[in-house]
């Protein structure tokens, strides 16, 4: 075979060149494409909706039943309850305190630039509050974790009651052994079968990034960003900190691996969060990525990847922490630092239980904004420019569950550094 034949592009590399491309459609459309019936209806609401959230449709279908096999899998596997108990406990442990560090940030951040002095309120396009849904309380919340019925769980996709009934029957089966290999085998077999599903559908990726990315910049312009560029700035800046720096400190610090590896093999799942903007269609690719690419342990990924997508939104609070200084500054209202210590527990606590789907960081805002007494109707002030924010932030939520998986599989001995250093 010749030796200068010309390699083909990866899908990673696809979908970034599919992420730019659609980026620059988008904007040619906004700006050059004169309104029209055909642009609006057939162009952007038409082919660019229907393609890119047919996409997200189809891995939001995998995503149940591919996490429950995953999980039944990884925790029959691991066996021994004390293993998986421990892994759980340093999982929960750490998604906590990075979301406590991420609103910190944010609020440090924030008080740094000041986003909402000098706003100039009639240029903002306020959006109207569609609604104000009223937030699980602690007990609530734990509660919703045992499920009362698995199936309709699975039905309505509640990731967290699911990931418990998983892991429940994972260690049935472990612990019944070979009276039980029938079922075990079919679990094992069936999660193959969700993997090739997986590996079908992302051969769309590229397309689906290209519509959903080109509809975004298609509908929204930049216009609507020009009088919240402080804002949005802010919460770019607190996101990149967590992300480029704690993430990749805590990385270093805890398994010595290199952040740089790190990222570079981590960057297409980014890039992939942050144009579909929810944290569940992203599972089937981190744990993919991770276990090929890293060396990490899918018994192990298939435990902590599921459960970070549903309770560990970091870069959602870090945008909670800055709309609160921000809200709180454009109406001339004075936080103190109990209201801030306030702000930190409630985002923190607001973060466990949501779910990875879009824009879902609103509607627990109001929690947030409620616990210090700052008016909800501010969350109307920055709805017209969160959907590029929520793609980031995305972004953010599922490194900080890539990097606690690795760290996890590390300190257990399961992590293959051979992998993980590989170009």
């Amino acid at each position: 075979m010749s030796k200068n034949k010309k390699k083909a592009l990866g899908l990673s590399t696809t979908i970034f060149i599919s992420l730019l491309v659609g980026a620059v459609f988008g904007i040619i459309l906004h700006y050059l494409i004169p309104e029209s019936d055909f642009k609006t209806n057939v162009i952007i609401e038409g082919v660019l909706y229907v393609c890119g959230q047919g996409f997200i449709r189809l891995m939001q279908m995998l995503v149940v039943p591919l996490v429950f096999c995953s999980l039944v899998c990884g925790s029959m596997a691991i066996g021994d309850t004390k293993t998986l108990g421990k892994v759980g406990v340093k999982t929960i442990l750490f998604y906590i305190a990075t979301t406590a560090m991420a609103v910190s940030i944010a609020l440090l951040t924030a008080y740094a630039i000041d986003p909402g002095l000098g706003l100039d309120m009639d240029k903002i396009q306020v959006a109207e509050v569609s609604q104000a849904a009223a937030s699980p309380t602690i007990a609530d919340t734990l509660l919703n974790i045992i499920p009362k019925n698995p199936v309709n769980a699975m039905a309505n996709g509640d990731m967290l009651p699911i990931i418990v009934f998983a892991l429940f029957v994972g260690v049935m089966l472990a612990k019944l052994g070979h009276k039980t290999d029938v079922v075990a085998n079919f679990f094992s077999q069936f999660n193959d079968v969700m993997m090739e599903m997986t590996n079908t559908v992302m051969k769309l990726a590229p397309l689906g990034v290209f519509c959903l990315i080109s509809r975004t910049f298609a509908t929204v312009g930049f216009s609507a960003f020009l009088p919240m560029l402080k804002y949005m700035g802010c919460v770019v800046l607190a996101l990149v900190i967590q992300c480029f720096g704690v993430y990749q400190i805590l990385l270093f610090v805890f398994t010595r691996l290199n952040p740089f590896k790190f990222i570079k093999k981590f960057l297409p799942v980014m890039g992939f969060a942050f144009s579909t903007a929810t944290s569940n269609a992203t599972i089937p690719m981190s744990i993919d990525t991770l276990t090929k690419k890293m060396g990490v342990s899918k018994q192990i990924s298939s435990f902590t990847i599921p459960l970070g997508a549903t309770i560990n939104m970091d870069g959602t609070s870090i945008m909670q922490g800055v709309a609160v200084v921000f809200i709180a500054q454009a109406f001339g209202i004075e936080l103190t630092l109990g209201n801030l210590a306030t702000v930190v527990l409630t985002a923190t606590i607001a973060s466990i239980g949501t779910a990875g789907v879009p824009s879902v960081g609103l509607v627990t805002l109001a929690m947030v904004l409620t616990s210090v007494g700052l008016p909800t109707e501010g969350i109307a002030l920055i709805m017209g420019i969160d959907r590029i924010l929520d793609m980031i932030r995305t972004a953010v939520n599922i490194t900080g569950d890539a990097v606690c998986t690795t760290i996890v599989c590390h300190q257990e001995g399961s992590l293959d550094k051979e992998v993980f250093n590989k170009d």
